[in-house]
């Protein structure tokens, strides 16, 4: 049999790394590139993330805000159509009261009484009113409002300023700060308007036709020395 010779660097070629099936070091590199390509990838998410919770948690605040003012304003206006039909009541009451001749009731005592027992009730159902925020509203000298006030006809009157309210045919209300009826009323237009004055224009016309004209002398009366 041959002798066989173990060539010492034949055995140890099959003992490094690679003949052991180990994979190789990667570049530190471009794992570092790797990595940070990822961390920006996730800060991005978180971003986005972020900012959905901040709008949905902003949206919920303002379904939770609409919510409660428009409870609120049921509540408070949830008698408009009542408190619209009833007013008309406290109507009756005023053209009863003013249906009695001035002067009338002290004169029959009967009469007297019965004014007095209106005038009360309408007292106390305008404080029913006022307590459930129907107040009444008598704009008479007030100026006159498009979004309260209800114009019937205008009235010469130059003793005030234009659009002041002279009479008040029927009194208005209002709920809170909400129109429930518009008054309706008579406005002033105001005195005349004052005449033009005149421009300086036409002022210094007027004033170049009323100077008379300068003498122009003649050309033959010349003397010549």
């Amino acid at each position: 049999m041959a002798d066989e010779t173990t060539d010492p660097n034949v055995s140890g070629a099959g003992s490094g790394p690679e003949a052991a099936g180990e994979p190789q070091a990667a570049d530190p590199v471009q794992e570092a590139l790797r990595l940070s390509a990822e961390v920006d990838t996730l800060q991005g998410q978180i971003a986005d993330l972020t900012d959905r919770l901040l709008r949905a948690h902003a949206e919920m605040d303002n379904i939770r805000k609409r919510g409660e003012r428009e409870r609120e304003e049921t509540a408070k206006y949830a008698i408009s159509k009542f408190a619209r039909d009833v007013v008309a009541v406290a109507d009756n009451f005023e053209r009863a009261i003013q249906a009695v001749p001035a002067g009338a009731a002290e004169q029959d005592g009967a009469l007297k009484s019965l004014v007095d027992g209106i005038t009360m009730t309408e007292r106390e159902f305008l404080n029913v009113l006022e307590r459930n925020g129907v107040k009444r509203v008598n704009p008479k000298g007030e100026p006159f409002n498009p979004h309260q006030h209800q114009a019937m006809m205008e009235m010469q009157n130059a003793e005030v300023a234009p659009g002041t309210i002279l009479e008040v045919f029927q009194c208005g209300y209002m709920i809170d700060d909400r129109v429930l009826r518009p008054a309706m009323v008579v406005v002033a237009k105001g005195g005349a308007k004052p005449a033009k004055p005149e421009t300086s224009a036409e002022a210094k016309g007027t004033a170049e036709e009323a100077a008379p004209a300068p003498e122009v002398p003649s050309a033959g009366n010349d003397n010549v020395d």
